[in-house]
């Protein structure tokens, strides 16, 4: 686990913005490139890509403000953080939709070029996130059993040794998403080129990452905050919550897109001229 990649001067330059800034871009890349596949403007598509970046960025720093304790807005650390995905996710998604009415796009189709960037950026931002520590797992003896250093305790607080001074050793909930990610990217990139109809890519997303990310967190041991009090009344973490809300919601829309599609309606949407 490398926190710190080098410095300038005294300014720390971390691994785990280094990667989460090339995840993005890897994202947006991929992202214009499918929808310039089917038909779409390039430059529009990285114009959406820049304000769904800010949106999501924006909206991780709220969802982690609402959920977990003692943040503090004006701090260095706030600024470093990056927050909490879903509430990334919810952000970014949200202003995709405002700006895709706003240059009048086919939004299923513009969705469908954004979701296995976002896997992708997923896959290499969670890498980030082992380089620093953050986003730990519980104590295991497994063989997949990790020790941090000393240096990602001093950034993140992630436990290193135990009640008697023992070396402790957690789940890689980091690299288990990674991983899974990585492999969710390759199957939506296979789903672009099969798909039946407009929206299946975003929505084949949403359902596998909620169900990831509801399994994953059973793995985790950070802090992972109690919004409304949820957490505490049914017993599973907030991004839980989320996830089943998130997977019963593409669902939703998985059946709608599919009676669309019998009722002998078009399945793909024309590009704009």
């Amino acid at each position: 686990m490398f926190p710190e990649l080098f410095r300038i001067g005294d300014f720390p330059v971390n691994t785990y913005g280094v990667l989460l800034a090339l995840g993005m871009l890897l994202a947006l890349f991929v992202a214009a490139k499918l929808a310039e596949r089917d038909g779409l403007p390039r430059e529009r598509i990285y114009d959406l890509g820049l304000w769904t970046l800010i949106g999501g960025l924006v909206g991780s720093k709220i969802l982690m403000f609402f959920t977990e304790d003692n943040v503090q807005i004006f701090s260095l650390d706030f600024l470093r953080s990056g927050g909490v995905y879903y509430g990334g996710f919810l952000g970014g998604f949200l202003a995709l939709v405002l700006l895709i009415r706003w240059y009048k796009l086919p939004f299923w189709k513009v969705a469908d070029a954004f979701a296995p960037g976002l896997a992708l950026g997923q896959a290499i931002g969670r890498q980030g996130c082992f380089a620093a520590g953050c986003c730990w797992g519980k104590p295991t003896d497994s063989i997949f059993g990790v020790h941090f250093t000393e240096k990602a305790y001093e950034f993140t607080g992630v436990p290193v040794y135990g009640p008697g001074g023992e070396a402790l050793h957690l789940h890689p909930t980091q690299l288990y998403e990674s991983i899974t990610m990585f492999v969710v990217f390759g199957l939506l990139i296979y789903l672009h080129k099969k798909k039946r109809f407009d929206g299946q890519i975003l929505i084949a997303y949403a359902i596998i990452y909620g169900i990831v990310r509801f399994i994953i967190e059973f793995f985790r041991d950070d802090p992972r905050g109690n919004i409304l009090g949820l957490t505490s009344l049914l017993g599973i973490s907030t991004s839980q919550i989320i996830s089943l809300l998130v997977v019963a919601g593409a669902v939703f829309f998985m059946i709608r897109r599919l009676k669309t599609v019998k009722s002998g309606e078009s399945r793909v949407e024309s590009p704009v001229e």
